[in-house]
Formats: structure tokens, C-alpha cells, sequence
């Protein structure tokens, strides 16, 4: 039978052993072996591992000595740098010198096999930084949608005797909202504000009006006749101011600056009136050897355009009665002309049936910076005042009226509906409406230009109701 203190305990030792005398034995010989294991050189006794001394090792042989972590100092460099690794890409600056990379700070060829090389691994990668272009809005913001140009026009007037002639100049709008227009032996004008049609002159039955315009301020106009004679009157007052003479055919064109007015004629020349002095004209400019169907001024005043039907355009300065220029890549009539008003030197020309191109010229040299074929004759230039585009009238084949955005030439509208060639064209004070004339013996206006302070398209209704109303 057990003791009780055996059977307390639940060991099973000898006769003659403690549990006292056992735990005693047993740290002592705990101790002993944790001696032994501290100083293994004063113990002669073997053990089943080796466990080597630092002091005495040699591990600096193998790379193996511990050093600081770079973390440690660099608080979050490590981090850092490999933050900078994914969103730059591997090859972004360099990491470590070369051969002391490490877990935290890694070399360039570390995890290198993630690079896609198909593209740029993030929209700050290096390779989108570089490009050309630079932060450009066309990858930073999607494109522009076109914009919209109604089709069809706002209002139509209708122009009785409105001549089918390429070679005349009868439609013109002022800068006070009068449009003029020729109709046979008469000039009438029409208020857009009210719609109040005035009759200006009537010539007679042995005249007929060949071309009008009106002067910068829009007080005056200036009617070219059949028999070569240039009148002024007052468009308020509808009382004439002056006849001039000089030419001894048809008068086709006219072209008012600040003071002095330039009339082209069959005659092929070009005389310049100043209403200041008693003289008709104050000089002559002989270059073309056909008539003169295109006259502009520059808006600073300083150069003269004039296109004949001899194919040639020729620009006058104030210096000389020679041209300055004289260019020939016009292969048909040039009547279209139009100088930039967002561009200093720029001038814009069109070319006839056998021609049928939009020529943009660099006055300075003479240069020709762009040649667009239309596809078709050009009979009319205007520049918006708004925007950098530009509008074009056509004839022979497709009478078609043309919006194009400058310098890239694309179209940003194309309008038909006269049944002739689209011969005439003036531009509203506003710059957002055009008229077009045609031997149909229309009028039609189109809302073809934004306003100047809003780039918002324009709108398909206009200050006056859609309808068809005559014009005398």
C-alpha cells in the first residue's frame, strides 16, 4: 500500500529518496549545465552542437557582421525610396551606389520583371512627362466636340434685280446695322434693327450701281456706277456728298481705310480719292493688266490687296505706285481677299472656277504659308473678328457657303440653300451673322460665329423671325 506523500505528489521514487531531496538535485544540476554552456572553454566536457564565440569568429570574412539598418537613421528612406520605384518606374534616379544595395534600399535590377515595358507603368511616369507636348490639355482633358452651325439660314429677304455678275461688288453692312445693297440703277438700305428698308439713290436708266461700302464709322457710302464715276453720300440724310471721276469704264470694287478710298475698275486701274481735297483722286496704281475685282485694306492702314482678272494679287504699300508684291499662284480671277484681324501680315485670297483655292500669304516676305483647293469657285473671304476662323462664299459647281477654322483649315460647317453662285457677302457689327447674296436674287443671313464674350454655340433663332420678305 502507498504512503500518503507518494500519493500526493505522483511520482514514483525509491524507497530511501524526498521529493525535497530531488528539487534540490535538480536545480543544481540546471545551474551546472547553464555554467557550462556561458564559458565552454573552462569545461573539458562535449557537447552535441558548437556554438562559436563572436569575439573570436571571423565573420566579417563572409559579409556576415550586422550593420545598421538604414531604417534605423532614415526613418522612412527606405519606404521612400521604394514608393518612388513604383511610381517612376525602376530606371527614376538611382537608388544606392552601386554593390551596397539592400533589403530596404534596393538595387535597380530588384524586382525589375514588373516593369511593363508596353507602356508607362503610371500617369506621373517619366515617359509621359516627356513627351513633346508636355502637359498638354489634349492628354489631360478629352477634345472639344465641333461646333454646331445651323443649317438652314434665320431670315431671307428678297433681292429683285440682284445681278448674277462675279465681277461686282453689291452687298455691304455697317457698323451701325444698316445693310446696303445694289439693285440695278437703285441702292436700298435695310435697319436690321427694325427692318425699316430705305431707298438711298436711284442712278438713272443710262447707270447702274456696280459696287457700294461703306466708310469705317458707317455715317457714309460710297457707290461705284457703271459709268466709271465713285459718288459719297450720307446714309442718315440719304443725300449725296461727292462725284468723283477718273475711271473710264465700270467702277467693280471699293475699299475705304481711315481717310482714303481706293476704287478698282474695268480700266485696270486703281485710283485712291481723299474727300479732303478738291482733286478726284489723289493717285493712280497701274499693275494689272485686267480688270480689278478685289480691293482690301490691312487693318492697320498701312497696305492695299488688290486681285484682278489677269490671276494676280498685288499688295501697295504708302511708299510706292509700284506693287510691293506680286503674287502669281493664282491660276483664275482673284476677287476674294481678306487681311486677319487676329494675325499682323496674314492675307487670305481666292482663286476662280479653274482655280477654285484659298492661298494664305505672309505679306512681310511673301510667302505662301497654305493652299486649300475648295473644290469649287471662290467669290467671297471674311475673317471672323471673334474667332479664328475664317468664312468663304463659292460659285461653280456646288454654291456652297464654307466655315473653316484657321490655321488647321478644317471645316467647321458647310451651308447651302442659295440656288446660284453665292456671290456677296457682308458680316453683322457683332460678328456672329453673315449675309449671302446670289443670283437667285436672295438675301439670306446665317448665324455662322459665336460672340466674342461667350463660346457657347449660337443659337438657330436670331433677333428676327424665320420668313421671307422683300427688300424694296
Amino acid at each position: 500500500m502507498e504512503s500518503p506523500q507518494i500519493r500526493k505528489s505522483g511520482l514514483n521514487l525509491p524507497s530511501g529518496m524526498s521529493e525535497t531531496s530531488l528539487r534540490l538535485e535538480t536545480f543544481s544540476d540546471s545551474f551546472r549545465a547553464i555554467s557550462n554552456l556561458s564559458s565552454p572553454s573552462k569545461s573539458s566536457s562535449c557537447s552535441d552542437r558548437f556554438i562559436p564565440c563572436r569575439s573570436s569568429s571571423r565573420l566579417h570574412t563572409f559579409g556576415l557582421i550586422e550593420k545598421e539598418s538604414p531604417v534605423k537613421e532614415g526613418g522612412n528612406e527606405g519606404y521612400t525610396r521604394l514608393l518612388k520605384s513604383e511610381l517612376f518606374g525602376s530606371d527614376f534616379g538611382s537608388f544606392t551606389p552601386a554593390g551596397q544595395g539592400s533589403p530596404m534600399s534596393p538595387s535597380q535590377n530588384m524586382l525589375r520583371f514588373k516593369t511593363d515595358h508596353s507602356g508607362p507603368s503610371s500617369p506621373f511616369s517619366p515617359l509621359i512627362l516627356r513627351q513633346d507636348s508636355g502637359l498638354s490639355s489634349e492628354s489631360s482633358t478629352p477634345p472639344k466636340p465641333p461646333r454646331k452651325v445651323p443649317k438652314t439660314p434665320h431670315k431671307v429677304l428678297d433681292a429683285p434685280s440682284l445681278q448674277d455678275d462675279f465681277y461686282l461688288n453689291l452687298v455691304d453692312w455697317s457698323s451701325q446695322n444698316v445693310l446696303a445693297v445694289g439693285l440695278g440703277t437703285c441702292v436700298y438700305l435695310w435697319s436690321a434693327s427694325n427692318s425699316k428698308v430705305t431707298k438711298l439713290c436711284d442712278l438713272g436708266p443710262h447707270d447702274a450701281v456696280c459696287s457700294i461700302q461703306w466708310t469705317r464709322e458707317g455715317s457714309y457710302i460710297s457707290v461705284g456706277t457703271c459709268l466709271g464715276q465713285v459718288q459719297v453720300w450720307d446714309g442718315t440724310q440719304c443725300k449725296r456728298v461727292r462725284t468723283m471721276g477718273g475711271h473710264q469704264t465700270r467702277t467693280g470694287v471699293l475699299a475705304w481705310n481711315s481717310r482714303i478710298l481706293a476704287s478698282g475698275s474695268r480700266d485696270r486701274n486703281i485710283l485712291q480719292h481723299d474727300l479732303r481735297v478738291s482733286n478726284d483722286f489723289i493717285s493712280k496704281l497701274v499693275g494689272h493688266k485686267s480688270e480689278v475685282c478685289g480691293l482690301k485694306w490691312s487693318n492697320d492702314d498701312r497696305e492695299l490687296a488688290s486681285g484682278g482678272n489677269d490671276n494676280q494679287l498685288l499688295v501697295w504699300n504708302q511708299h510706292s505706285q509700284q506693287p510691293a508684291l506680286r503674287l502669281t499662284e493664282h491660276t483664275a480671277a482673284v476677287k476674294a481677299i481678306a487681311w486677319s484681324p487676329h494675325q499682323s501680315s496674314l492675307l487670305a485670297s481666292g482663286g476662280g472656277t479653274t482655280d477654285r483655292c484659298i492661298r494664305f500669304w505672309n505679306t512681310t516676305n511673301g510667302h505662301q504659308l497654305n493652299s486649300v483647293d475648295t473644290g469649287s469657285q471662290v467669290c467671297n473671304l471674311a475673317w471672323s473678328k471673334n474667332v479664328n476662323e475664317l468664312v468663304s462664299t463659292h460659285g461653280y459647281s456646288q454654291n456652297q457657303i464654307m466655315v473653316w477654322k484657321y490655321p488647321s483649315m478644317t471645316k467647321v460647317a458647310n451651308l447651302t440653300g442659295h440656288g446660284m453662285r453665292v456671290l456677296y457677302l457682308a458680316m453683322s457689327p457683332d460678328g456672329q451673322t453673315i449675309v449671302t447674296g446670289a443670283g437667285d436674287e436672295t438675301l439670306r443671313f446665317w448665324n455662322v460665329f459665336p460672340s466674342m464674350k461667350s463660346p457657347a454655340p449660337v443659337k438657330d433663332t436670331g433677333l428676327w423671325s424665320l420668313g421671307r420678305t422683300h427688300i424694296r
